[in-house]
């Protein structure tokens, strides 16, 4: 079925229930009486259908129609598909993307780290054919955020055909509310995807386990005191970071330098200096009480390529498409900030494009090898941690490190990616649009569970 275009009308009678359409779309429907159902978001309305000269493509509805969809009286470009065996129409997909923030009564909303995304994902929806909204999960199903006219605006709205889950924390994810919330879209039957934050024990875990990754994958254990003597007696280097950590935070570094090791670490200020220790007693017993009771793994450190002397890693953006398969939507090199060893952006990197990156250390050709290794990398450990997963995942984050003989490495993988990578300057960037593709997909999907109601 075509894209439709829905179109606001004036109500004649409040309690009719019709829809105007051309006769040529009503003889592609050919329903079987001049009623048939119409699904939007999880909502099902009944309603006649007038026949009159109009766009081919375009149902008119009257506005107590929108009401009892829970739609804002707007016009809308839908996706649909007829379900000629029961009648009825679907029009979608109604998306919802739930993430955590402060709701300041009647000021705008603030969706934080990803307020412009959220802005670009509506753009490319409406444009593509859909409708978004943005909630928190305590307010699921009572109301949430549309943009019109330049601004989020409160209402209550329907139930949505696909979640996205971005939420920022990890302990929201652990906790009963959002839990509750869960078993309510079990009951409602609503696929959610990136459900969950990974942990990177987890990751290693499903990854190591892949005979063809293992040299690939740097050899990572959890944090005891026998396992980190272990490491750092074989490794030069050794990182110390949380299993549920993220955006570079918290991590420590152990580096051998003559008889000492110097222990630099992601949480300081940059005022304070490395701290120089000289013994592994020494060692653990400082390290132990900042890591405050959490699980961390440790992991041998990579001599990786530099950029000007700044550490330097690859984000790959994964995502699923519509023949259900993964994507390298986005590559690009991140630098670290000067007095930082991690890369993240948030703690002061910047974003560079992988070639220019990697020309100062060899070829342009040798450069766009590694790139295509680095992307057939991404998808081959997003299909692992997709196929060993629970629930649905449709976008990861691969971070890749290449080391001095210009081999890549796995380092990191994330399942709620930051969005501030590529410069949008509100065009719709592939990762937004592939965003939109996995859930026009999901939706369309949800519908062979449409039942005659």
């Amino acid at each position: 079925m075509p894209i439709i275009t829905i179109v606001p009308m004036e109500s004649v009678n409040r309690t009719d229930h019709f829809v105007q359409m051309s006769s040529k779309l009503y003889s592609q429907l050919q329903p079987k009486t001049s009623e048939i159902k119409i699904s939007v978001g999880k909502k099902i309305v009944k309603v006649k259908i007038m026949t009159v000269e109009m766009s081919p493509n375009e149902i008119h509805f009257p506005e107590n129609l929108f009401q009892l969809f829970c739609l804002p009286i707007q016009r809308y470009k839908f996706h649909s598909i007829y379900k000629e065996e029961i009648d009825s129409l679907f029009l979608g997909p109604v998306v919802g993307l739930v993430t955590d923030f402060k709701n300041n009564g009647n000021e705008e909303p603030y969706f934080r780290s990803i307020h412009s995304f959220c802005e670009e994902l509506h753009h490319g929806l409406t444009e593509n054919g859909g409708f978004l909204y943005v909630f928190s999960y305590p307010e699921f199903s009572v109301h949430g955020y549309y943009f019109e006219d330049g601004k989020w605006k409160s209402a209550n709205l329907p139930l949505p055909d696909v979640i996205y889950n971005r939420i920022h924390s990890r302990k929201i994810e652990f906790g009963k509310e959002y839990h509750l919330f869960r078993n309510k879209l079990a009951e409602l039957r609503i696929p959610i995807f990136n459900d969950r934050f990974l942990s990177k024990w987890e990751v290693h875990e499903h990854l190591i386990h892949e005979n063809h990754l293992q040299s690939y994958i740097p050899d990572t254990n959890l944090f005891t005191k026998d396992h980190l003597a272990a490491f750092v007696n074989k490794f030069e280097t050794v990182f110390i970071k949380p299993v549920h950590g993220s955006q570079g935070r918290n991590i420590f570094k152990l580096k051998k330098e003559n008889t000492n090791l110097i222990l630099d670490s992601s949480v300081k200020s940059h005022s304070e200096n490395k701290q120089v220790l000289s013994s592994f007693e020494e060692i653990y017993h400082h390290i132990k009480p900042l890591l405050n009771n959490r699980i961390y793994i440790i992991q041998q450190g990579i001599p990786l390529l530099t950029y000007q002397n700044r550490g330097m890693d690859f984000r790959v953006l994964c995502h699923k498409n519509q023949r259900n398969t993964w994507n390298a939507t986005s590559l690009v090199a991140r630098i670290s900030a000067e007095d930082e060893f991690v890369s993240n952006i948030a703690r002061g990197g910047e974003i560079m494009t992988p070639i220019n990156a990697l020309k100062d250390s060899m070829s342009v050709s040798d450069a766009k090898g590694l790139i295509t290794e680095m992307k057939k990398l991404a998808i081959e450990t997003a299909t692992i941690i997709e196929r060993k997963s629970s629930g649905i995942t449709g976008e990861l984050g691969i971070d890749i490190g290449i080391d001095q003989e210009g081999n890549p490495w796995l380092i990191e993988v994330n399942s709620k990616p930051s969005k501030n990578f590529e410069d949008g300057q509100m065009k719709i960037r592939p990762s937004a649009k592939a965003i939109i593709q996995f859930c026009t997909k999901l939706a369309l999907d949800s519908t062979s569970e449409m039942e005659d109601s």
